[in-house]
């Protein structure tokens, strides 16, 4: 579903203007906001937004895009990366994504003076993709099995008793 046409032609704009302007429609809810002055207390206001974009992956992993970077290759996605981990923030993260993997993009417009204390986690920096996404499952007689565990794995022997009873 996305691509570089995506993130680079109208439909990502698109994503990053109505974030905005829905985010000016809740602050003034009898203004339109694609109308408003410039100079107007509106105008203003969608003026000074500013946007979180989060990536979501088919892993579970998330990052949020900084901006996308100027690469040749337009076969993955390449952009620098907002860290969270304090021990990334003194340098530049930029991270290099295949499409496919990208499975939701979102858009948060916020103002700066109604930023949230807590910001969502994003977990780009986890120690690995197994804290992600469950075991993957087979079926087994028409019954949902973990991949590569005995069913009796939770505390069992695969002769259905418990490791610790006696012979």
């Amino acid at each position: 579903m996305f691509d570089y046409d995506w993130f680079t032609g109208p439909a990502f704009e698109q994503q990053q203007n109505d974030a905005r302007f829905r985010c000016a429609q809740k602050k003034f809810p009898d203004a339109d906001p694609s109308q408003a002055e410039p100079d107007s207390e509106c105008g203003q206001f969608l003026d000074a937004l500013e946007l979180r974009v989060l990536l979501y992956l088919r892993d579970g992993f998330s990052y949020e895009m900084k901006e996308i970077a100027s690469v040749d290759s337009k076969s993955h996605l390449t952009f620098e990366c907002e860290p969270v981990d304090e021990h990334y923030k003194v340098g530049a993260f930029v991270v290099s994504l295949p499409f496919e993997e990208i499975v939701r993009v979102e858009t948060f417009a916020v103002h700066p003076s109604e930023k949230p204390e807590d910001t969502p986690l994003i977990t780009g920096f986890r120690a690995g993709p197994e804290q992600a996404l469950p075991p993957a499952r087979e079926e087994t007689h028409g019954r949902p099995q973990p991949v590569g565990r005995s069913r009796f794995s939770a505390g069992h022997s695969s002769e259905g008793r418990h490791p610790s009873s006696a012979e």
